[in-house]
């Protein structure tokens, strides 16, 4: 009876002994730290994040989630209760997005600033300031991912159409039609080859009427630097044009002195001889003074009258500028 009542007794020192050591773990692990709250409120969901969730600023673990429940005064809205450590630097422009640890899928909320340096934004318990929610991650790519399929569906309606049994016809005329061109090409090839060979021969008679014409050219240059020097020779002060023209004007003065001799004393026949004799000098003074200003009449001949009206090879002028 005594061993019973012993061996009770170990049990039930054995039972308080372990809820001891439990509620003195409990009790050494209590959260100490005073924090303040926060609240998030977002209609987007929220999968992945359960109360005692971490919440980090930039990293840094600085409180945990309390509570998840929804708003009572807007339907479909969800609130995150929140604490947060007191000298987390939770600004006017802080937001909160939804991040995932590896892939166990356990989320927590990850505070960030779009600044450095705005207010702090002021919260207190019974009136707790809220953090905007911003879309995270897989949010952004869950509703990108929609647009990218929609992209994707269209583009492969397009693509069948592309490929309908229309198109496909029309392609492979298309296909033949480049075939007959390149066969088409490859005929030129062979009909141009015979010209081909001619180039040669070609580019060398080219050669030589090329050299011809520079021998032509040069040709006429030496006669036209001839011809201009014998034209220099002629106009120069006391050439020959100028001797003629002083022994015509000696010859001119004599005959005048003589005619002027003859009127006063012979019969007016010779008057007449003398006038005639003065047109023929005047003739012979203008044919030198012509010779002296184009000197290459000498060789090619005076410039022809060009024919008058009536006359054979005339050409009636015709009015410029008419309407």
């Amino acid at each position: 009876m005594e061993n019973r009542s012993h061996a009770l007794m170990t049990g039930f020192f054995t039972i308080a002994l372990l809820i001891a050591a439990v509620l003195f773990g409990m009790w050494f692990n209590r959260d100490q730290i005073e924090r303040v709250p926060y609240l998030v409120s977002t209609t987007l969901s929220v999968p992945g994040l359960n109360p005692q969730a971490a919440v980090r600023y930039r990293g840094l673990d600085v409180g945990k989630v309390d509570v998840i429940d929804f708003d009572p005064r807007v339907a479909g809205q969800i609130l995150v209760h929140l604490s947060v450590n007191p000298d987390t630097p939770i600004t006017t422009t802080t937001y909160a997005k939804l991040g995932y640890q590896g892939v166990t899928g356990i989320a927590y909320v990850q505070l960030d600033d779009d600044e450095v340096g705005a207010p702090l934004l002021a919260t207190s318990s019974s009136k707790p300031a809220q953090i905007t929610l911003r879309p995270s991650l897989l949010d952004e790519l869950e509703t990108r991912g929609q647009v990218i399929l929609d992209q994707a569906e269209q583009m492969t309606r397009n693509l069948n159409q592309l490929l309908s049994p229309a198109n496909q016809k029309t392609m492979l005329a298309a296909f033949e039609d480049v075939s007959r061109s390149a066969k088409q090409f490859g005929l030129i090839e062979q009909r141009l080859g015979p010209t081909l060979e001619q180039l040669p021969a070609l580019t060398a008679q080219a050669q030589q009427s090329l050299q011809a014409f520079q021998r032509f050219s040069q040709d006429a240059s030496r006669l036209s630097n001839n011809w201009n020097a014998l034209g220099t020779r002629l106009q120069v002060p006391g050439g020959p044009i100028d001797r003629v023209v002083g022994t015509i004007d000696r010859v001119g003065v004599s005959v005048e002195a003589v005619a002027g001799d003859i009127e006063l004393e012979t019969l007016p026949h010779v008057i007449q001889l003398t006038d005639e004799m003065r047109s023929s000098m005047r003739v012979l003074r203008n044919t030198m003074n012509g010779l002296n200003e184009r000197p290459q009449s000498i060789l090619f001949g005076a410039p022809g009258v060009p024919p008058g009206p009536g006359e054979a090879g005339f050409v009636a002028p015709t009015q410029q500028g008419s309407p």
